[in-house]
């Protein structure tokens, strides 16, 4: 479905993206894990074509992003859904209008289906009836899930997660990483998840790969991470101070 190929990206003088290479499968749950300020963001970015590489390609469903105009970029954009970490609900709309949103921006459905359409999204992610209620009245996980709601109300092909469950409790983070897996069944998506959350990554994976110092330098299903003898990664997944990774 996605292919980053040879992916080089700087900031001035600060290179976050060095030769990276990834295939994201279609129809699975990949994974992208790695340090703080690693640059997993960036790769996000990438990938929907908020930032083009330097150089490399990147290939989304057999066409180059990095070589496409605004046009042609808001086309293949509508192949996105995207859930941000803070879930980047509007506080002056109520959650129908919220969720509606990309539906009345972007297609010309009356509104008698626009809100059906609401309804069954919201049904999907376990919050019937909450329609009129305002995002301030919503608690952390709940906001979350009216972000994964307006996320799929386009019936995306691929949908992006930003760290989906930072500043959750654990049960809280459960029940999101549940409604994430049952999502993508639903509806066969293809789903990339920048996580911090180990134990989220492998429960959740299909695919998991580690990106350090620009690149990925491990990749596969969660037995084989897991399992891994890569000592960079090792550390990573144990969170220990002690190996090559430097805490500075």
């Amino acid at each position: 479905m996605i292919q980053l190929i040879d992916i080089h990206k700087s900031f001035k003088k600060q290179k976050v993206l060095d030769g990276l290479n990834l295939e994201i499968e279609d129809g699975k749950i990949t994974v992208i894990i790695g340090r703080s300020g690693g640059g997993k963001s960036v790769l996000l970015k990438h990938i929907i074509g908020l930032i083009k590489p330097d150089s490399g390609q990147v290939i989304v469903d057999g066409d180059d992003i990095a070589a496409m105009n605004e046009r042609q970029l808001n086309e293949t954009r509508k192949k996105f859904g995207m859930l941000f970490q803070e879930a980047a609900l509007f506080d002056s709309m109520n959650v129908e209008d919220n969720v509606a949103f990309p539906l009345r921006e972007h297609t010309k459905k009356k509104e008698r289906e626009i809100l059906e359409i609401v309804k069954d999204r919201l049904q999907a992610v376990g919050l019937p009836g909450v329609e009129k209620k305002m995002p301030s009245e919503l608690s952390g996980g709940m906001r979350k899930r009216v972000g994964l709601a307006r996320a799929i109300a386009l019936h995306p092909r691929i949908v992006l997660f930003d760290e989906p469950t930072t500043g959750l409790d654990p049960i809280m983070t459960e029940a999101i990483d549940k409604l994430i897996v049952d999502t993508q069944k639903m509806y066969n998506l293809t789903c990339i998840i920048i996580s911090h959350d180990i134990k989220s990554a492998l429960e959740m994976g299909d695919k998991v790969a580690m990106l350090y110092e620009g690149r990925i330098i491990e990749e596969g299903t969660p037995e084989k991470i897991n399992n891994s003898e890569n000592p960079i990664l090792r550390q990573f997944l144990s969170g220990s101070l002690e190996g090559p990774i430097s805490v500075i």
